[in-house]
């Protein structure tokens, strides 16, 4: 346990972020998800702005890195790009 009192409230802060941040991650990983399991290139077409904003506003608070919230909204626009082209093909 802390011996100062200021640790003490060190210890609830981060419980709260740490609550907070797992929510977040948690609501970004299963936009991902729901976005990869889509087969319709229309919904996922809508759904793609929606997933890279999140991954922008987690990169932007430090919930994951911006170079991994980049290299995923690439992943994320290529799997959109071949959903695209064997619909029409």
């Amino acid at each position: 346990m802390p011996h100062h009192k200021q640790f003490e409230k060190s210890l609830r802060r981060d419980a709260k972020r740490n609550l907070e941040n797992r929510a977040k991650r948690s609501r970004l990983r299963a936009a991902m998800r729901d976005f990869r399991a889509e087969t319709e290139p229309k919904k996922a077409a809508e759904m793609l702005p929606k997933v890279c904003a999140l991954l922008d506003k987690g990169a932007k608070t430090n919930l994951l890195h911006p170079g991994t919230a980049n290299r995923l909204k690439s992943r994320l626009a290529l799997g959109l790009h071949r959903l695209q082209t064997r619909a029409a093909a």
